[in-house]
């Protein structure tokens, strides 16, 4: 290997990592802040316990159908406009939120506020495709992870201080503060990232044309469908973990975020694990043996659940395995969906990133209608949907379990 090509793969641009890393957690850090307040939010507005939960659907809803804009529009503008115009709808949308009269409106700000922070995540990820290799843009979606994986070991424990200090407005108006504080980075930091191929492409072609293009390419939809499963699963957790560990398993509010983070702890750590696989394998390589490890792990959180055994540590130790193995899954599907079509990147990373948001909001709205106060439908929704990811890596994607070459 040549001095160039290992400077290549080792070199980390860890101030890009942190802006891309920050911009792609507008979605986490919006939903993980507010959790610990769900409870206080169905309290403020005199709904029942579970109907906050559809503050949570609705925010899904949005990052799903707004990645369907953003993606397009950044291969034919370029990255820097529509992230601008995403950044300032989040920051106006956050404010909405803040000043909510009912649940129902609340909602509905929860919604444009999403369609508004979608960019973030959904460009971020073109951007890492425009700029690096295929094997090291999975390196830097991973790295990612440890700039965002802060969101969910921190925001829970920011958030349940604002909503002590100032009740669940606050949390909006620091989400607000947020996206400002990114957005005026990023008009500093951020050049422009499109190539000139990517423009041509988006120039001779409709986003319709292009989705349907994207939709006849088997192995990008078998990773598209095993991303978007895997998002499922993991969504899931979060919409159900506030009951679970509040209201059913007695934990504190104020220590809600000390069980959360641990989990975070784990899946973080997983990233970097792959981070350092990736070296020397593909990403097909570490999701063909990384998948298996998910399916052995749910299905011992689901026999727990359903059984009793161990009580809660017998479902918070195998919940934390099976989010700890998402660390092996969720960078390497998306840099392999990336590269079925680098010059159609946006739309690549928009269609992905959709149909993971779009199977969020239907499960996270599945788990508020399942709700018993028990862990069983968060274990047999994971489960299922672990499975069903399966499925589609194997059945559909089938990529190559071989080591990567040397230099790529």
């Amino acid at each position: 290997m040549s001095a160039v090509a290992a400077d290549e793969i080792e070199r980390t641009p860890w101030a890009m990592v942190i802006l891309l890393g920050s911009l792609t957690a507008f979605a986490a850090i919006s939903i993980d802040m507010y959790l610990p307040s769900l409870p206080a939010i169905a309290t403020g507005f005199h709904a029942p316990p579970g109907a906050a939960q559809a503050t949570l659907a609705t925010f899904f809803a949005g990052l799903a159908i707004g990645q369907f804009f953003h993606g397009p529009a950044s291969d034919r503008w370029g990255r820097r406009i529509p992230l601008f115009a995403g950044v300032a709808l989040y920051v106006v949308a956050s404010a909405w939120c803040a000043l909510a009269p009912s649940l129902p409106m609340l909602c509905l700000a929860r919604f444009f506020q999403a369609l508004g922070g979608c960019a973030g995540p959904v460009i971020a990820r073109a951007i890492v495709r425009d700029k690096f290799a295929h094997r090291q843009g999975a390196r830097i979606l991973s790295q990612l992870m440890l700039v965002m994986g802060v969101a969910p070991i921190l925001a829970p424990l920011a958030g349940s201080g604002l909503l002590a200090f100032g009740g669940w407005p606050m949390i909006f108006w620091f989400l607000a503060v947020f996206g400002t504080v990114v957005g005026v980075w990023m008009f500093f930091a951020l050049g422009e990232t499109r190539s000139p191929e990517t423009a041509q492409q988006a120039r001779g072609e409709s986003p319709l044309s292009a989705y349907w293009i994207l939709l006849g390419k088997r192995q990008l939809v078998g990773y598209t469908l095993a991303g978007a499963l895997n998002a499922a699963a993991l969504f899931a957790y979060l919409a159900a973990s506030p009951s679970l560990l509040i209201e059913t398993y007695r934990i504190p509010a104020s220590q809600f975020g000390i069980v959360f983070g641990i989990n975070a702890m784990g899946l973080i750590g997983m990233s970097q694990v792959n981070a350092h696989l990736l070296r020397n394998h593909s990403p097909e390589a570490i999701l063909v043996r990384s998948r298996i490890a998910s399916i052995v792990c749910a299905v011992v959180l689901a026999a727990d659940a359903y059984s009793g055994f161990g009580g809660m540590w017998g479902v918070l130790i195998p919940l934390f395995m099976v989010m700890s193995s998402f660390g092996l899954v969720g960078a390497n599907t998306q840099a392999a969906g990336l590269n079925v079509d680098p010059t159609r990147a946006g739309s690549i990373s928009a269609l992905m990133g959709g149909a993971s948001f779009a199977s969020a909001a239907l499960v996270s709205a599945l788990t508020g209608v399942l709700h018993d106060g028990t862990a069983r439908p968060m274990a047999a929704v994971i489960l299922i949907a672990i499975l069903a990811s399966a499925a589609a890596l194997y059945g559909v994607a089938r990529p190559m379990s071989r080591s990567a070459p040397s230099v790529q």
